[in-house]
Order: C-alpha cells, then structure tokens, then sequence
C-alpha cells in the first residue's frame, strides 16, 4: 500500500443509493486486488441498461463508498452498491459513447483506502428492453416448478409469462420450455408443454392456441424450432432425446439424440410436413437467415450403424458408446418464400472436419453473421465446458473447399467454461448467453456486445437489484431471449389453454 495520503475536497454529486455517502476526504492509495461481485470490471453495456448493482468483498472494512461517474453511493458491512434507478439513467445518458470511471473506497481501521478505478464502458447502441427465459432446477431425473419469464432489462421488474404449478398433482405435473417469437416481437410465439397437456402452444397478438405435431410419417412433436422473420412458418426439429451420466468426467452428463429430423409448421393453415426425414443423418437446431430466403441447421452423420426399425434398444446402447463420434457440421437451404420449396444444401461450417462439432446456429439481424456455438461432439451443448461461441461472416465469398474460412471465435467473449444458447439483439450489437463460467454448475444469462468489426467483447451477468440474488437462487436460466415488446397474454390465459383446451392436430402433408 502507497504511504502517502490524498487530502480532497467534498464534491456535490448525484446520491443514488442508500445509505448516502459521500466521498472520502482523506485516503490512501491501496494496490490490494479489488474483489467485487459480479465481475463487472471493463465492461461495455447498454444505455439503457438497469443499474450494475455489485457488492465488495473486504474483509477489513466494514464500509464503502463507489462512485460511478457523478454519482455516489454507500455500503455498509455486506458491501452491496443498491444505485437508484433514476440517478443511473442520467449519469448513462451523459455517458452514452464514452467511458464512466467507477471508483471504490474501502474504511478499514486504519482509516479509508481506494483501490485502483475501472471502468463501465457505455455504448451508443440500446439493448432490447426485455428478456424471456426459463428457470428449472439443475436436476437431470424430474422437474418441478418451473416457468417462462419476462425480464425488463431497463430496471429490474420481473414478470410471469408461464409456471407450472408449485405443488405435484397426479395427472397435473408438467415440463414447458423451447419458447421463441418471431422477429422480436411477442405478437407471434410458441412454447412446448410436455407430459400432462402436452402440446405447443401458439400465439397470435392475445390469443394463444394449442396444437399438437403427430404423425407416422414423424418422429416426435416439434423441440428446437425459428420462427420465419415474416412468414407464419416454423421450422422445428423433430427428435427423439436421451440422456446418460458420466461417473468419471467433469461433464455430468450428455444429452444425445437418438433420431432428428426437421419438420415445417404452417402456423396459419394448421399443417405440417417433412424438410428431412432420413434415417442416416440427424438434423437439428433449424433458424432462418434475416431475410427468410435460408434455412440454417445442424447436421451429423450416424456413426457406421443404422437404425433399425423395431430394435431401437440396441440402436441406442451402440449409440451410447459412440456418442463423442457425434460430429455436427453447420448447413443451410435456399427457401422460396413465394413456394415454399427448398433447394440443395449448402455445407457452412466444416467443422467434424477439425474433430469439433457446431450447435444452434444464429444469424444476425442484418444478414452478416452466423453465431454458433462449436465444442468437441454433439449437439447439446450445455454441458460441454469447451463449448465456445464462434461467428462466420457470411458476406465473405463462399468457398466450397474451405466454407469454414470465414469462421473464429469470439475470444473476448468466451470462458473456460460453458458458453452455449444464445440469441441477437434486434439491432444485432448485443448477444445474450447461457453460460456456467460462475461456478460450473448452474447457467445464468450473461450479455455481451458485438461491435460493428465482428467481434464480441467481454460479458457481463444480468444485473440484479440484490447483487447476491444470482448466488442465492438455486436454479438455471435456460434459453434467454430478447424481444421488443412485453408478451401480450397473461399467465391465467396460458393457463386455461393449457389445462383446460384440446389441442388442434396439424395436418400432415406429404
């Protein structure tokens, strides 16, 4: 620690927090490694984003002031910085494009210390005001209580959009998940409800339906699906999903698929049909381009072995003990939006070519990148720890020797540890991601910015009122989403379509 003391003056500033504080007048300078939680440190965020409440971590102070720019705020023993919503809004709408210094000061014994300053990097692009996504238990046999919800990411107001219910009930207990809408906007959406009242629920403005997918011609009702930009398609996977644990490997468990094909839903006419239906590739994890004219999907090959028509058990003990032979590789199909008809496949990313396999393939709102994420095998990537998020710019010209060129990393972005679902921004400047890199066990939604050279920067954790709410809450944020505009549709509306309606069979066309 530096010997000499700073003598300063009080300032006025904005107080934006409580307790009010004011900023030490006298105090040293400490070169002790600034612990905070969560890591906010160079950031860049939103302008519009709800305050980056953190708390210290100083086992001598009992303490805090932190200034953020203008404003100034307090902290007693716990450390944790609660910054008034209104004073942070003006002090990021000064800093919009700029740089905002974050000072923290510590009282210790010994009298006030202030560790080196960092910074919160504001830029000029807002962030899709609100943030869907699903909370479920980490455990791998049954679910409980789980829902759908609504965050608005300008403050810290959380909304239902769905839940289960909290108590089991024989013949009640039900999974939701794989929500998505369509262009960022929630007047369009759909949801699967699995086991009891299963179907997928579909949604138009205030109104919501439920349709159940089933036919001989396949495999299973629709699971990964994109909703067309314009078009009242989705196209889904159809798969039929399984699951075993490791006993010794960090990674827990792998989730496989046994057969997937891909299927196209006509939301309007009620109708579905097959875009694959083979029994030696699996196909998954469809999305379409910006402008609906391609469609984007995982593709593996089966290893060595078929399936065979009423012997599926064996199938899978074989496909179990190959299942790191599991290699995706990333294509996409030209669409006729006046037709509806595919042409050709069109290989994007090589990548079993490298002995890696490539997941949920996104394109950016403006047509330029493809974001994906790439780790050793396999297509469920969320218990991978090497998964990565990486990006082909798909204005480049495209070669049909090496489609992969054009593919790297988002390296500033990334972890040592699970980075996996994510999704684009509208204006395609802000990434939200499913990671573990906390503390390897639970995911929680992280957001980065993507810069208009293609690269991402560092990520940062949802901010929370309580910034200790992340460690307290014992379950995992599955599959964020950004959109526009509120869902439409109260959670009694879901409810008395789920538990109270039959559901409407698509037709199947041929």
């Amino acid at each position: 620690m530096k010997s000499y003391v700073y003598l300063i003056l009080s300032v006025i500033a904005l107080t934006g927090c409580s307790p009010s504080a004011t900023i030490p007048t006298s105090f040293t300078e400490t070169s002790d490694s600034l612990a905070i939680y969560p890591d906010y440190r160079d950031v860049t965020i939103p302008p519009n984003i709800a305050p980056l409440n953190f708390m210290v971590t100083d086992a001598a102070a009992t303490e805090y002031v932190v200034t953020v720019g203008d404003l100034v705020c307090g902290a007693g023993k716990d450390g944790k910085i609660d910054m008034d919503s209104v004073a942070w809004r003006e002090v990021l709408t000064e800093a919009k494009g700029k740089s905002l210094s974050v000072n923290v000061y510590a009282h210790r014994a010994s009298g006030w210390v202030h560790y080196s300053p960092f910074t919160f990097n504001v830029a000029e692009e807002e962030i899709d005001p609100y943030l869907s996504y699903r909370l479920i238990e980490p455990g791998y046999e049954v679910y409980l209580q789980l829902g759908i919800y609504e965050r608005n990411l300008t403050n810290f107001d959380v909304k239902t959009i769905y839940e289960n219910d909290r108590e089991v009930k024989s013949g009640e207990g039900h999974c939701i998940n794989c929500h998505q809408f369509q262009n960022y906007d929630t007047k369009r959406m759909y949801f699967h409800v699995r086991e009891n009242h299963g179907g997928t629920i579909v949604t138009q403005g205030k109104e919501a339906h439920k349709i159940i997918i089933k036919h001989d011609s396949i495999i299973a009702s629709g699971a990964y699906g994109g909703w067309h930009p314009t078009l009242p398609l989705v196209a889904f996977s159809s798969n039929k999903t399984a699951q075993f644990f490791h006993y010794h490997f960090p990674e827990k468990i792998e989730v496989y698929d046994g057969v997937s094909d891909i299927i196209l839903y006509d939301a309007e006419h009620n109708t579905v049909r097959n875009i694959f239906h083979t029994s030696d590739y699996f196909e998954t994890f469809p999305t379409w381009s910006a402008d609906g004219t391609r469609l984007f999907y995982c593709v593996a090959r089966l290893p060595k072995f078929e399936y065979e028509q009423g012997n599926y058990n064996e199938y899978e003990a074989k496909l179990v003990m190959r299942y790191d032979s599991l290699l995706y590789d990333l294509y996409s199909l030209p669409f006729d939006t006046v037709t509806y008809t595919f042409g050709e496949p069109r290989l994007e990313v090589n990548a079993s070519a490298e002995n890696r396999s490539a997941s949920v393939p996104r394109v950016s709102p403006d047509g330029r990148y493809l974001l994906y994420t790439l780790a050793r095998c396999g297509q469920f990537h969320l218990y991978h720890k090497d998964a990565d998020l990486w990006v082909k710019d798909l204005t480049k010209e495209y070669d049909s020797e090496e489609p992969s060129v054009n593919s790297y990393p988002l390296a500033a972005t990334n972890s040592p540890d699970v980075d996996s679902y994510h999704a684009w921004s509208s204006n395609g400047r802000w990434m939200v991601i499913s990671s573990r890199r906390d503390d390897g066990d639970f995911t929680r939604t992280y957001i980065a910015y993507f810069d208009k050279q293609g690269q991402g920067h560092r990520a940062f954790l949802l901010p929370q009122r309580d910034p200790e709410y992340n460690l307290l809450l014992l379950k995992s944020y599955n599959v964020p989403e950004l959109t526009k505009n509120p869902v439409q549709i109260s959670p009694e509306q879901f409810k008395h379509v789920i538990s109270h309606t039959d559901p409407d069979l698509a037709t199947y066309q041929p």
